[in-house]
């Protein structure tokens, strides 16, 4: 299993019992796949930029997806980049592609099943690896379930346990969820005061 994988579905158990922001998890899950790119020596980083590797099936669907978009010509791709143009409904992807191959399945009703916990994790090896791999407290997937809100803390990671590429990854993912929630934030309130303008408040 990829740690793209073990995340969508550590993110669907949790789910069952509370509501997550796509946009995070999605975020969260390009961050993965790019770790799981490099270990899989399809790309590798120079600072913060994606040097794509030669092109080869990884076995999984999703993955050779994402090998298939990387940007091959210089300048390549900054992972900042990466994470907004491969993170865009990038959840929803993931739980149609659970449920595809047998991994999930889904209740009856519910209009955004990841949003509903309408789709859940079948028990399977899989979803056993992916719980293990989460309460073992493994770095890379507790900054990524952390970054995603599919843990209540805030995601910590030690460059020496994870390595340069990881931290430049997982910053990045950080980063980026912080600015969604501030742009969350700006439209909550642009929404509040046009309430209250519609309402002939101040």
């Amino acid at each position: 299993m990829t740690t793209a994988r073990d995340l969508a579905i550590v993110a669907l158990e949790v789910a069952r019992n509370r509501s997550l922001e796509q946009g995070d998890l999605s975020l969260a899950l390009a961050g993965a796949e790019l770790l799981d790119l490099v270990d899989a020596g399809a790309i590798a980083l120079d600072d913060d930029r994606i040097v794509p590797g030669p092109q080869a099936a990884t076995g999984d669907r999703l993955l050779d997806e994402a090998t298939t978009s990387l940007v091959r010509q210089e300048p390549y791709e900054t992972v900042e980049d990466w994470l907004w143009r491969r993170g865009s409904e990038l959840a929803a992807a993931y739980v149609d592609d659970l449920e595809k191959i047998g991994l999930t399945t889904r209740r009856r009703g519910g209009r955004l099943p990841l949003l509903s916990g309408r789709t859940v994790p079948v028990d399977s090896p899989a979803r056993s690896g992916a719980e293990e791999r989460r309460a073992s407290g493994e770095p890379v997937l507790a900054a990524l379930a952390a970054a995603a809100g599919v843990d209540d803390k805030e995601p910590e990671f030690d460059e020496n346990l994870v390595g340069e590429a990881a931290t430049t990854v997982l910053a990045a993912v950080g980063d980026a969820v912080m600015e969604l929630e501030a742009v969350r934030q700006r439209r909550a309130i642009e929404s509040s005061a046009f309430d209250n303008v519609w309402r002939g408040g101040v």
